[in-house]
């Protein structure tokens, strides 16, 4: 039984440990410079404050401009190009723009278009258009598919920043510096093999090659343990059989990181949530959390007297949502620095800086009407409601406190997360979501409070045990090519 051991640990190990030592690496490139993305707080930096004079149509002219017969979404009223202009968010994977002071349909944005796009981001910098491409190295997330294709422009500033543009709405969608794109190829387009990324498997060949490599470091934690001494030294005195070289430092580096390397790579493997065993199971409907659609009359108050309400508050709008909760509308205001206000359909109401927590439990309430909920507004962040770095893998999501919660009793015990400063539905959690909440984020990011606090130890420790995996690794890639060399050579004797 033990030869079959060493066998399978062997030629897995032979296929897999150049890609562990792969991951490894990459890993510790991902914890400094993440993939490319355009963080809220990046987006809001660029757009300016929206005219308080001549500035816009109705929501509701800019939904029949539209010319959909369906309820968007998301509505929201930003700058593009310079003006402001109504980007609609519809369900059957349609993302389209209003000009909003024409009220004209935005049907297609041309070079010129991206590129007054990109001078808006741009600031003072030139701007150099690079080409039309459906998806490159920089793009591979399913997030920006309603966008494609998407308008490529160099900026000549000091970070070298490449924009991308979506033509469809003529906004800017993703940025990426010089440094970005340079440590990203040692980093996260290694780390999650974005080279066959287009290939119909590849989230097949991922999801097997780190299931083969969690085999492969099981059966060498047992074989590693097998093989030390722990009464008797071997003749030597040593308690390893190896006496030096490369197979003593993949004996003792085994021992030693192996159960952090398997945790790491079987992490992996559910982050792809592999076979769907982590999807979410929760049947509560976010329609009836809304109660309501927006439509051409969800706000027939002019856009100018709500930024009007707004600045009287002491507010500057720089971008305009429309949120429906519990069939109230209510209009959501972002300044530059992120900072948001609320204010409800009426002209009673008042601008407040969160929507009303009764207002909010009544909606989540009617998510699930045949099933109690307890409701929680959480002070301080806990296990699953904390903020990651820009560079992290989360860091374009923003957590703000307080935070509702809501637990239903239902079969799958759903949580539910709200953000009170916009009505937005965050999360839903059920139990299998929660599940992988530690089997992903906490073994392989460790996500973890004490330590995502103390980011200094957090970052030497996770160095700590890369270092001690591409020990491993590495070793095993020597071992491995030393095994084949040898197999090879009696071949050669014999001819």
């Amino acid at each position: 039984m033990k030869r079959y051991l060493y066998l399978w640990h062997r030629w897995l190990g032979i296929v897999l440990c150049l890609f562990m030592a792969a991951w490894f690496f990459s890993g510790m490139v991902m914890l400094y410079v993440g993939y490319p993305k355009l963080t809220p707080e990046e987006h809001l930096a660029h757009l300016p404050e929206l005219p308080q004079h001549h500035c816009c149509i109705s929501m509701g002219a800019a939904l029949a401009a539209s010319e959909r017969n369906a309820a968007p979404l998301a509505v929201r009223l930003s700058s593009v190009a310079g003006s402001p202009r109504y980007l609609l968010d519809y369900a059957e994977g349609t993302n389209l723009a209003v000009d909003a002071r024409s009220g004209r349909l935005v049907t297609g944005v041309d070079t010129d278009a991206a590129l007054a796009s990109a001078r808006q981001y741009a600031d003072d910098a030139g701007v150099i258009y690079r080409g039309l491409v459906h998806a490159d190295s920089w793009t591979q997330t399913s997030a920006l598919d309603k966008e494609r294709p998407l308008h490529r422009v160099q900026l000549e500033d000091e970070a070298a920043t490449l924009l991308y543009i979506s033509s469809q709405t003529g906004a800017v969608v993703r940025d990426a510096t010089h440094v970005e794109r340079v440590w990203n190829w040692l980093g996260a387009w290694l780390h999650w093999i974005y080279p066959i990324r287009d290939h119909p498997w590849w989230a097949q060949i991922v999801i097997y090659l780190s299931l083969a490599a969690t085999v492969m470091a099981l059966l060498g934690q047992m074989i590693g343990l097998l093989r030390w001494r722990f009464s008797t030294p071997y003749r030597l005195g040593s308690r390893s059989p190896y006496p030096g070289g490369f197979a003593r430092w993949h004996h003792i580096g085994g021992l030693l990181f192996g159960t952090l390397l398997i945790a790491w790579v079987f992490s992996g493997l559910i982050s792809m949530n592999p076979w769907a065993l982590f999807s979410n199971a929760s049947q509560l409907s976010t329609e009836h959390y809304r109660a309501g659609l927006l439509g051409p009359e969800s706000d027939p108050e002019p856009v100018a007297d709500t930024l009007s309400r707004f600045r009287q508050a002491g507010f500057s709008v720089h971008e305009l949502h429309w949120q429906v909760v519990g069939g109230t509308v209510y209009r959501v205001a972002y300044d530059s620095m992120g900072e948001s206000r609320v204010l409800a359909r009426g002209s009673a109401a008042q601008v407040l800086m969160q929507i009303p927590v009764q207002s909010l439990q009544a909606a989540v309430s009617a998510m699930g009407p045949d099933h109690a909920v307890e409701f929680q507004l959480l002070e301080s962040y806990d296990a699953y409601h904390y903020p990651r770095a820009e560079q992290s893998m989360y860091g374009n999501q923003r957590k703000r406190l307080p935070l509702l919660r809501a637990r239903f009793d239902d079969a799958v015990s759903s949580w539910v997360h709200v953000d009170p400063y916009s009505g937005a539905l965050l999360q839903q959690l059920d139990q299998r979501r929660r599940a992988s909440r530690w089997l992903f984020n906490l073994l392989h990011s460790w996500d973890w409070l004490p330590l995502l606090e103390r980011p200094l130890l957090r970052e030497g420790l996770i160095i700590g045990g890369s270092l001690g995996g591409l020990i491993i690794s590495l070793s095993g890639v020597v071992l491995g090519w030393r095994r084949l060399r040898k197999k090879r050579r009696p071949r050669k004797a014999a001819r």
